[in-house]
């Protein structure tokens, strides 16, 4: 894989500062039952690298020490931890948030079979990986099968009552583009994919995240590769906003990686840009027992752009919406065709990149 880091270092990236946290981001660990080309962790099948029972019971006392309002739980695929339903039960019980980043497939995984049932009794928060709603995009991007595996994993979750209305049970899907542009805009795919899962198989959400993909790991490797990595770059700074850097995610959330050491996002952390704490030159998850880390300066490289290009980017999708006339057409008419995500990406970088 070719490394990224040394062509991000060199930064002219606006400086921000952290507010409260909020959201605890913990990666369970690399090991994933797929292996996404987008894939900014670099996960897969043959990893093996998973948080250990020790750095669980860390994040607990975090839990029940400080103010934490949600606990995100990413990977890889979450679920494959030992502790994950431990950990859930226990976040649960201090009345902490809990959303779990699924792939969808695990829910089909032998062994996995009453998940959802568990993730439904635990009201836990599922945000879901979706990169289209047509069978080709999805397996050209995942793997084949993954697309009709993903669809039966959304329509056991809605037969629980996850997207129904008033159920409390919250069901959000993620979409990423599949090449180096951006992700168009997000109210306009939401209304696509809205009217397209529930008009062929019966599918119901709440909302769709679309999330820019991340010059790093995977998927800048694949840039460098291909000589695209440059190009990318050019569209990220063309399209930044400053009026994202107030809403990013870093300033609210704290990641942790499968060891239990912190950094200021999930994408920092797989670069190795460690979060910067007073006199710690490697702050882990017992330091925040005590830590006061609000007001503090957040490390950032060229990447960072990513997540304030256009409408911005987080792990919560676009940070802000434009009035656009795709917009508009979603919502009047219905029953035309949505359009594919390919045309949808190239008017959003056309848009965002002028």
């Amino acid at each position: 894989m070719r490394p990224t880091f040394p062509l991000l270092v060199d930064t002219d990236f606006p400086t921000i500062k952290r507010d409260r946290v909020q959201t605890l981001q913990v990666n369970l660990g690399y090991r994933c039952n797929q292996t996404c080309v987008h894939c900014h962790v670099n996960a897969g099948p043959n990893r093996t690298e998973m948080m250990d029972e020790d750095n669980i019971a860390a994040v607990v006392d975090v839990l029940r020490a400080q103010p934490i309002e949600l606990l995100d739980l990413t990977g890889g695929a979450p679920e494959l931890s030992p502790y994950f339903r431990s950990l859930v039960t226990q976040a649960r019980a201090l009345d902490v948030r809990v959303m779990d980043r699924c792939n969808l497939t695990i829910l089909s995984e032998p062994g996995y079979e009453d998940l959802a049932s568990f993730l439904a009794d635990n009201q836990v928060e599922i945000t879901a990986s979706m990169p289209c709603y047509s069978a080709d995009n999805v397996d050209k991007q995942r793997g084949d099968g993954v697309f009709d595996l993903s669809i039966a994993g959304l329509q056991a979750l809605n037969a629980l009552g996850y997207g129904q209305p008033g159920s409390g049970l919250v069901l959000n899907l993620v979409y990423n583009p599949q090449g180096p542009v951006l992700p168009p805009p997000q109210a306009a795919l939401e209304a696509d994919y809205k009217r397209e899962l529930h008009k062929h198989f019966g599918i119901v959400f709440n909302q769709l995240f679309a999330i820019t993909n991340m010059p790093i790991q995977r998927f800048g490797s694949t840039l460098v590769s291909k000589g695209q990595f440059a190009d990318y770059m050019s569209t990220l700074k063309a399209a930044h906003q400053d009026a994202n850097l107030s809403t990013v995610m870093c300033r609210s959330l704290i990641s942790v990686d499968w060891q239990g050491y912190l950094y200021d996002c999930d994408f920092n952390q797989m670069l190795g840009m460690r979060l910067d704490a007073p006199d710690n030159p490697r702050p882990h998850l017992r330091d925040l027992l005590s830590l006061d880390l609000e007001g503090r300066a957040i490390k950032v490289a060229n990447h960072c752009y990513g997540c304030t290009a256009g409408q911005g980017s987080s792990c919560g999708g676009a940070l802000e919406e434009r009035d656009t006339d795709a917009d508009t057409d979603a919502d009047t008419d219905a029953d035309t065709p949505a359009d594919t995500p390919e045309d949808n990406r190239a008017q959003a970088q056309q848009a965002y990149a002028s």
